[in-house]
């Protein structure tokens, strides 16, 4: 990347971290937390899939899909006593899915099915029917359905193409709800808000906000900020649970975040917020590249002599620094410090090398997050 394409790049950053900023600074209740009674609950299951084109599970290799063969058919009356069977049609899976907060018995909900045995692909297959189970043991939601695939696989004598994952898939509405979950979301009597992102300043504005909203609407306070995750909200005696949390939760609210810079070293990605500081530093970049060449001689003896060809070693090393200017860095604004990063004129990974010195010199005024 040159000088310029790593200047592009910070500015990115800097756009990016802004908007996040802007948006942050004026959101919605429901976009920066959640219901505590409305949660997700996990589903698991165990099934088989039928209909492969003799990509499946080997029996030999996985011996518990035979097992779940045998026990399948024997559920549908059939006998299967005497003979091994040789199939690679069938193929083993583990069925996830997630219970959306409030789902009523009847709905259809998304499952996502991956091969447990040593199937290659489980593309044109479709699912059995299959219970799936939450947490308590009990079965929430049955999945049957043909399996989507985005990957595929190509294969010939000397070559083979590969692309995406074939031995995972989804069955887009493939689970029917059969029960509902215990709890009723007008039985309760009290609301609690979980922040996304916890912070004690924008718990308290939150709680700030829906006060002043009841206070007009029902002519007093019902909020609480129980700690920088949670807010408390206490239900009016002639209010409806479901239209106050919609009235809720499309308050506008002030949202605050910790001063934080995200550093992906695998990909070379920095993410720097906008109330990152950093305090007056000298900062000198500079490479050093050493490069070996190795350029062997074969010397050849006179003629009608008695020697031997040899190989004469050779190497050249060359050194080479590049770098090494020095600048003043203070980032009292985000601007001011991605221009300071960029006066220095280096790639991304120099800019982590040089942010992660920083932290240690204790000039960094943020939390530096490596991923």
């Amino acid at each position: 990347m040159t000088k310029h394409g790593c200047k592009w790049l910070v500015a990115f950053v800097v756009v990016f971290a802004a908007t996040l900023s802007f948006a942050h600074a004026a959101s919605r209740i429901k976009d920066v937390a959640s219901l505590q009674a409305g949660r997700d609950n996990q589903l698991i299951g165990y099934g088989l899939v039928v209909g492969l084109q003799g990509t499946g599970d080997s029996l030999r290799s996985s011996p518990f899909t035979e097992q779940s063969i045998r026990a399948m058919l024997q559920n549908l009356g059939i006998s299967t006593q005497g003979g091994d069977s040789r199939t690679r049609n069938v193929a083993a899976v583990l069925v996830t899915a997630t219970l959306p907060p409030f789902a009523s018995p009847g709905s259809r909900i998304d499952v996502t099915v991956g091969s447990l045995g040593d199937a290659a692909s489980l593309r044109g297959g479709t699912l059995v029917m299959t219970s799936l189970s939450g947490a308590d043991g009990q079965i929430y939601a049955v999945a049957q359905g043909s399996i989507v695939v985005s990957g595929f696989n190509a294969e010939g004598d000397a070559a083979t193409l590969n692309q995406g994952v074939t031995t995972a898939g989804r069955v887009p509405n493939g689970a029917i709800i059969e029960r509902e979950l215990p709890s009723k979301f007008k039985d309760g009597f009290n609301l609690v808000l979980q922040l996304r992102n916890p912070d004690f300043s924008t718990a308290v504005g939150m709680a700030a906000a829906i006060n002043n909203y009841a206070t007009a609407q029902f002519g007093g306070r019902i909020a609480e900020a129980l700690d920088s995750q949670s807010v408390l909200i206490q239900k009016p005696k002639l209010a409806d649970l479901a239209r106050l949390m919609a009235d809720i939760e499309n308050l506008v609210i002030e949202t605050d975040v910790p001063a934080r810079v995200v550093v992906n070293e695998r990909t070379g990605t920095i993410v720097i917020g906008q109330d990152v500081r950093i305090a007056e530093v000298a900062v000198s970049y500079g490479t050093l590249t050493v490069q070996v060449t190795e350029t062997p001689t074969v010397v050849q003896p006179a003629p009608f002599s008695r020697g031997e060809t040899a190989i004469e070693p050779n190497t050249t090393i060359e050194a080479q620094a590049d770098g090494g200017t020095v600048a003043i860095l203070n980032g009292s604004s985000l601007r001011s410090l991605v221009a300071g990063l960029n006066s220095i004129g280096v790639k991304p990974d120099g800019i982590i090398a040089i942010l992660q010195s920083i932290k240690t010199a204790g000039a960094l005024q943020a939390e530096l997050v490596l991923q």
